[in-house]
């Protein structure tokens, strides 16, 4: 029969491991979360990028409402990575 400081140190380890293996997978969901967050952000750069580029070349608006409108996307981006995120 166990006595009562052994059975206090297996609870108290049982309990230690779920601690430990809940932060580990928590802590993983939140790595994920970081990198689709990031790609998200990177996408975003990228077709800013490309639609500053197209809106020059086509004569269409002014450069400043060309800017404006990429920084308008890559706002919009970091809104989105942000909602992923949090």
């Amino acid at each position: 029969m166990l006595n009562f400081s052994e059975v206090l140190k297996e609870t108290i380890a049982v309990s230690v491991l779920s601690l430990v293996c809940a932060f580990a997978a928590h802590a993983t969901e939140q790595a994920e979360q970081r990198q689709e967050a990031r790609d998200v952000r990177q996408d975003t750069r990228s077709q800013a990028r490309h639609d500053k580029r197209e809106c020059k070349h086509n004569d269409e608006k002014s450069n400043h409402e060309c800017r404006e409108e990429k920084r308008g996307a890559k706002q919009d981006g970091r809104q989105k990575a942000r909602d992923i995120k949090y």
